[in-house]
């Protein structure tokens, strides 16, 4: 029995074919959210985290946190382990683009349908016109950059990534169900051993991806009968360390005989390779209306391996408090429009969690007692010393974690 894979578009019945095609063929349903759920958990990044990996936009932490590629590689183990448990499975969802082609018992299959009967279905469940468009404009635009990330086409639909794609506004749901259980006996989609070993070296991949994510390294991972081969796709100063670093951890994932590391095209672009260090901030949103200062400052944290985002008003500042999630604020108390003292207010009422280092050249005594009564972690003098600011800022980052931990544990 092979595998079924069904990646689909918003509203295309896809709930219907597929808990029809897992009654008719006694498959186990495996879902993005269950997906997201074990590897959120797994990983210590959380659902929402890995959840974010779906997502057509981007943080723009990303690039210091490496949060996607972490979110990817523990889904890619989870899904591993489930095809090395069991062939009798459903995978609806994004998560059915991860597993690659190699693994030739999967039955590959997309619903999609055209955009007035999408339509149709989303106003049947409760959108209106002008919702229902910008739905599925959203959906499709996360399915575009998900096929980006997991197979490297961004078209969702290209037919090259599947076997079959049913088109659900033509098709009867009875007989997209039949047209899928009548190809679950194809020579060309039953287990073999081959299939079984592509499934097993996916499995190691994955094993190893984790680990490097682990350690705050990105790299592109693929393996074959033990040989783990790792692709360094950004430009690195000192090549022999990072290759020596990445070798050591693959090594010690149980199951690889050998490493070869290389690099690839991205190598040779101007984007560099930075390694995601844990133990620093890589979530600082730092405010301040003087943009001189705000781009030495972002330097020379950046320098230390802290992740600085900026932005240049209170307004903005709140809604990146709001959509991107950082773990600490640097706030100046002169901003226009909302000043400081009301934005580090409304970001504390908006997320305790947060923490926020004041760091300001006007700030007196009566105004430093409010920032602390209002739940600032530090209140610093403007110019700050850049190493004093730096651990300051590590300490910050350390007590939002732990109170992210506290919230999501219930302590």
């Amino acid at each position: 029995m092979p595998v079924v894979s069904l990646f689909h578009g918003a509203f295309c019945q896809e709930k219907a074919v597929a808990d029809a095609l897992a009654a008719a063929a006694n498959l186990t349903v495996v879902t993005d959210d269950a997906c997201i759920r074990q590897a959120g958990e797994r990983s210590g990044l959380g659902p929402a985290a890995v959840a974010r990996a779906f997502a057509a936009k981007v943080s723009v932490f990303d690039r210091f946190t490496h949060e996607t590629n972490q979110a990817l590689a523990w889904l890619r183990l989870v899904l591993a382990e489930r095809l090395a448990e069991n062939d009798a499975l459903l995978l609806v969802g994004g998560c059915a683009l991860l597993p690659p082609r190699a693994i030739g018992h999967i039955l590959r299959a997309c619903l999609i349908a055209d955009a007035p009967a999408r339509r149709r279905l989303a106003a049947e469940a409760g959108h209106d016109a002008q919702s229902a468009r910008k739905l599925l404009a959203a959906a499709d635009a996360d399915r575009v950059a998900l096929a980006a990330r997991a197979t490297g086409s961004a078209d969702p639909w290209d037919p090259m990534l599947f076997d079959m794609v049913l088109p659900m506004d033509k098709l009867p749901l009875a007989a997209a169900v039949d047209c899928l259980v009548g190809h679950l006996g194809d020579a060309a989609v039953q287990p073999t051993e081959a299939t079984r070993a592509a499934a097993a070296d996916f499995l190691l991949a994955a094993k190893v991806q984790t680990a490097l994510a682990a350690k705050g390294h990105d790299v592109r991972v693929a393996a074959h009968d033990g040989l783990v081969s790792l692709t360094i796709e950004r430009k690195v100063l000192l090549l022999s360390s990072l290759e020596r670093e990445l070798r050591a951890i693959a090594a010690a994932v149980p199951g690889v005989a050998d490493v070869l590391v290389k690099v690839g095209k991205g190598f040779y672009q101007s984007d560099i390779y930075r390694r995601a260090d844990f133990d620093m901030p890589s979530r600082v949103l730092l405010v301040d209306d003087e943009r001189d200062f705000v781009q030495t400052l972002s330097d020379r944290l950046s320098l230390r391996q802290i992740g600085v985002h900026a932005v240049f008003d209170g307004e903005t500042a709140l809604a990146a408090v709001a959509g991107e999630a950082p773990d600490v604020l640097v706030l100046d108390l002169r901003l226009p429009g909302i000043n400081g003292l009301e934005a580090l207010r409304r970001a504390k009422a908006a997320r305790p969690d947060l923490e926020v280092v004041v760091l300001s050249g006007a700030a007196g005594p009566a105004e430093r007692q409010a920032c602390l009564a209002l739940g600032a972690f530090a209140v610093l003098d403007k110019p700050a010393d850049v190493d004093a600011l730096a651990e300051v800022l590590r300490q910050a980052g350390k007590k939002a974690r732990a109170n992210q931990s506290a919230a999501a544990t219930g302590a």
